[in-house]
């Protein structure tokens, strides 16, 4: 049942987005969870950001918005009260009035973790939790041993969890998780921060296939590699460029970095590392064709609705997946792999390309506005707050 507070008025509710890391400007989460953010201030919310960073001299602290609510100092004992210590997120949150928290799930649930909830959910604090993959265990296969803890840890704690939220924000289309409601969502786009490609490239001597990710290997991107040392089997009119733009896990970049020398692919796979700004813009620039998820079959995520797809469409690129993703099965410009771990067909990319008519202008139009992420989260407020009007929310900025 949702909480008992009531919004102070139709346009200022305070909301509090509690997350459990810091941020990168190259990262696609970082990014993602500014934009949420604004997407609420545009809709009418007073929203505080509280995450955590490391201070000058090597210090963990949790912030609120550039402030600092808790320096935890260093060393061991400062990483494990990040994790334990909540006390005074609780103290701000009941001092400042916060209506609603939203809380981004880091497969977190823990006992210090359930006491903030409990204290929260008692004083009327609307709670709503997004997680961002479900199910989510298939992801941690190749983690390392403290990671696998944190899951089990999460196993045994995240029913309790669940009593005190009032709703879990999801990606799929399940009514419920954890026996909690959901709100049904999609990865959004802000349309303002996103630039449009120029146009389609002219040269067809060169095909560029660009993919962007925090590495994992549900991306798939061996099956490219794999592909392309198919295609380069024989001499071809069209030379492709494989571009990896991220880091992520150390694990999978050192398999695909393997992978690429011992099929001789060096000049044809190139690793950018982490991009951002106008180097990621350049880049997309010169691409034909996103490459996003193709090995999600392999962490049991077979239906998602990435953020990878919708920027590749904001930028209007045509892009190639294996997984289902209800917002862009049937798109012309998508082209859908199949869900196994055979090598991408190469030749089919290029053959799917050519014969594409869509401009880049005309891919973005047709996730613009609905996949806004003003959209998005304006179905989140709607849903904790049912009794106030439905929000409006201001033009993104261009």
């Amino acid at each position: 049942m949702i909480g008992k507070t009531k919004p102070n008025s139709d346009r200022d509710m305070k909301v509090l987005f509690l997350i459990f890391h810091g941020f990168a400007p190259w990262n696609g989460i970082s990014k993602k969870i500014g934009y949420q953010c604004d997407a609420l201030r545009r809709c009418g919310a007073d929203v505080r950001l509280c995450y955590t960073d490391f201070g000058p001299d090597g210090s963990q602290r949790r912030m609120i918005d550039g402030q600092v609510l808790e320096n935890f100092g260093t060393g061991l004992r400062a990483k494990i009260r990040k994790r334990t210590a909540y006390r005074k997120v609780a103290q701000y949150v009941l001092r400042e009035g916060v209506e609603m928290v939203y809380i981004r799930s880091a497969h977190n649930a823990n006992p210090f973790l359930n006491r903030l909830l409990r204290r929260l959910h008692r004083h009327g604090v609307r709670l709503a939790m997004e997680i961002p993959t479900y199910p989510y265990e298939g992801q941690f296969r190749d983690s390392p041993l403290k990671d696998k803890l944190r899951l089990a840890l999460d196993r045994i704690c995240r029913r309790k969890t669940a009593r005190y939220l009032d709703r879990i924000v999801t990606f799929t289309d399940l009514p419920r998780i954890f026996g909690v409601p959901t709100v049904c969502i999609s990865n959004g786009i802000d349309f303002g921060r996103i630039p449009v490609k120029s146009g389609r490239n002219a040269a067809e001597d060169v095909f560029r296939l660009t993919g962007v990710a925090e590495l994992h290997y549900w991306h798939g991107y061996d099956r490219v590699i794999r592909g392309l040392a198919e295609y380069c089997r024989e001499p071809q009119p069209t030379e492709v460029i494989f571009n990896i733009v991220g880091e992520g896990a150390e694990a999978e970049r050192t398999r695909l970095r393997e992978l690429t020398a011992r099929l001789g692919l060096e000049g044809r796979v190139i690793f950018h590392g982490n991009r951002a700004g106008a180097e990621l813009d350049e880049i997309f620039e010169r691409t034909d064709m996103g490459i996003a998820s193709l090995g999600r079959h392999r962490s049991g995520n077979t239906k998602i609705k990435t953020l990878k797809n919708r920027e590749y469409a904001a930028r209007g690129i045509p892009f190639v997946y294996s997984e289902t993703d209800d917002d862009f099965d049937g798109m012309p410009y998508v082209l859908k792999a199949p869900a196994n771990d055979d090598p991408v067909d190469i030749a089919g990319l290029l053959r799917f390309w050519r014969s594409l008519e869509m401009s880049p202008g005309q891919i973005r139009a047709t996730v613009e506005p609905a996949l806004s992420w003003d959209v998005q989260m304006r179905k989140v407020l709607t849903e904790m707050f049912p009794e106030k009007p439905e929000p409006g929310c201001s033009p993104e900025r261009g």
